[in-house]
């Protein structure tokens, strides 16, 4: 049986190729640049690293400082509420992942929020007493 071994280590040990491999998949997953032969020129390397390692170099993120949620809200049908609970979203420090509004019916739209919540940021029961304090905001549960 071909098992897959698995290693977690500080960049810091590792040689930098590493490092600008995770660089040159940035690049290109945000669009940056055109081409892994750009990519890999970008980031200082040659395209067979990048060739080499992209399969099995791949960023950690810790998720013990982050949370995801699933939120569901009732919003009144008014032009820009549901704007502005995403704006106010985002100055809490929310990472927005996907937001989902259904036809409104009898004057209220529900939607549905999934999102991250860092390890800095308010606690869920504050989250939810300051989206239910905003205006058009008629309802709000963590249905995670």
């Amino acid at each position: 049986m071909n098992k897959s071994k698995l290693v977690l280590v500080s960049l810091d040990s590792l040689p930098d190729v590493f490092e600008k491999v995770l660089t040159a998949k940035k690049l290109l997953a945000q669009g940056k640049v055109k081409s892994a032969a750009e990519a890999a020129r970008t980031a200082g390397i040659s395209r067979s690293a990048f060739y080499k390692y992209r399969d099995s170099v791949f960023l950690y993120e810790n998720k013990e400082q982050e949370r995801m949620v699933n939120l569901y809200l009732k919003l009144e049908d008014e032009p820009g509420i549901l704007s502005s609970v995403i704006s106010a979203l985002y100055k809490e420090g929310v990472n927005i992942i996907t937001v989902n509004q259904n036809i409104p019916v009898d004057g209220v739209a529900p939607v549905s929020i999934c999102a991250k919540l860092t390890g800095e940021g308010q606690g869920m029961s504050e989250l939810l007493d300051f989206l239910e304090k905003m205006p058009g905001v008629v309802e709000a549960r963590n249905i995670s």
